[in-house]
């Protein structure tokens, strides 16, 4: 069984959870502790030593990312749990870690644990960790660097190495500012889904664009936007006026 301890202010939070778990999952986790604070779970955590813990992010007096930056190691894995937030949710994201919306439901209950159930590799977890707690420091949307996906882990890179990012059927591929190419067998939705709103723009079904980048855009007959490194990518129609509005907003 993996040893589990339950951290959120809301009691009604904490029991649901505790149930979804207890019903859906028989004989797969053991609930070691429910905490209602950072405190209090920093104490239980250090006491039960456990495997997994389900973090809320908003509590009172001091969030979940302040609890894991007040422990000397993490030795489990996280899996966060938020009712709002976006820069909370962005910056999750970007680290490659797990998170549930709440109120938490089955489905996606159920495919968070098999995300659990599948990684190869939860020593990476401490990195992912580490790369969170940086980017939320940074107290904005554009963070440091991304966790990207690979086959045998994750590959850490800076957002602004990121010239622009190009779907190929279910692949991906990032093109990076020192002529890079790292291809994921990721679309480019989820790669899209990773980095922060703010500064990549879609432009195109097949295209993914870092704005800070952006040098010049022709919208007389072919509507092409044009890159720092000299290259041209179409925008198309339908996208055309949230680029623009994007790059309004940027300025």
């Amino acid at each position: 069984m993996i040893k589990t301890i339950i951290v959120d202010d809301e009691y009604n939070a904490r029991e649901f959870l505790e149930k979804l778990l207890t019903r859906y999952f028989p004989n797969k986790f053991l609930i070691l502790d429910k905490c209602e604070s950072v405190d209090e779970a920093i104490v239980s955590i250090e006491k039960y030593n456990p495997e997994l813990v389900f973090l809320d992010v908003q509590m009172p007096n001091k969030n979940g990312f302040q609890l894991l930056k007040e422990l000397n190691k993490v030795k489990f894995e996280v899996i966060f749990t938020t009712a709002h937030s976006e820069f909370a949710i962005d910056a999750i994201k970007c680290s490659a870690l797990d998170y549930l919306l709440k109120p938490i439901n089955y489905i996606d209950l159920l495919e968070t644990i098999k995300k659990y159930d599948s990684k190869q590799n939860k020593a990476s977890q401490e990195e992912k960790l580490r790369l969170l707690l940086e980017n939320i420091d940074t107290g904005g949307s554009e963070y440091n660097r991304i966790a990207l996906p690979t086959e045998n882990g994750f590959e850490l890179l800076k957002t602004n190495a990121i010239l622009y990012c190009e779907a190929d059927s279910n692949y991906c591929k990032i093109v990076c500012l020192d002529g890079r190419n790292i291809t994921l067998s990721k679309t480019l939705k989820y790669i899209e889904e990773l980095l922060p709103s703010s500064i990549f723009q879609r432009i195109h079904k097949s295209y993914l664009v870092n704005l800070n980048y952006v040098t010049r855009f022709n919208k007389t007959n072919e509507l092409l936007v044009e890159l720092s490194n000299g290259e041209s990518l179409p925008v198309s129609v339908r996208k055309k006026e949230e680029f623009i509005n994007a790059i309004i907003q940027k300025k």
